[in-house]
């Protein structure tokens, strides 16, 4: 009796749990891996594809093992989506890559670009014609790291200003401000050197 019920504790509770906890990890190594793909990692993406398709394989092959067990199935749904949210939340710790941060205003942008000059950020000002009248345009392109400040630093100085972010694949060199990496930070650096085979 007693080996029946750890069997059915097994079943029922610890295998469930195992495969939630499965999926997570190969969901968030699955976005992960998207996103180093679409920035160009061509050797880190497919080494995390291996571990994820590895670790599915093992959720999936245990579920097969029994299908009447319907726990598994809310397991492996459940993982799925906990997974994605990991996943998402890793890559914005990560803050892998650039973005560019296009800035338009129309009262006066002379304080703002001032301030990002003084903090070394690399900017391109163009005078251009809105809906409304004229605005100024703001063009940088930031580390990922330091948007949050960029950001920052815009609303303090223009707080109306209507700003746009976009990802940027691929930058032949730029200017900005130079921030102390953490380890994990310098461990990325090190990887990305892996970037598209160079």
């Amino acid at each position: 009796m007693l080996e029946l019920g750890i069997g059915e504790i097994y079943r029922w509770i610890l295998l469930p749990v195992l495969i939630f906890l499965a999926r997570i990890c190969d969901v968030s190594l699955g976005t992960i891996r998207v996103i180093f793909v679409s920035r160009g990692y061509r050797y880190l993406a497919p080494a995390l594809g291996f571990f994820e398709i590895s670790i599915w394989l093992l959720a999936i092959g245990q579920i097969m093992r029994d299908l009447n067990n319907v726990a598994t199935y809310f397991a492996y749904a459940g993982g799925f989506a906990m997974g994605t949210f990991v996943g998402i939340t890793l890559e914005d710790k990560l803050s892998i890559g650039n973005v560019m941060v296009r800035v338009i205003l129309k009262e006066d942008a002379s304080r703002l670009i001032s301030r990002l000059k003084e903090a070394s950020y690399g900017l391109t000002v163009v005078n251009a014609s809105g809906a409304r009248g004229p605005v100024q345009m703001v063009f940088t392109i930031v580390d990922r790291r330091i948007l949050p400040d960029t950001i920052r630093m815009i609303k303090e100085h223009n707080p109306h200003a209507f700003y746009t972010v976009e990802d940027v694949r691929q930058v032949s060199e730029n200017v900005y401000p130079v921030r102390k990496r953490g380890i994990l930070e310098r461990t990325l650096k090190i990887v990305s050197s892996f970037r598209k085979g160079k």
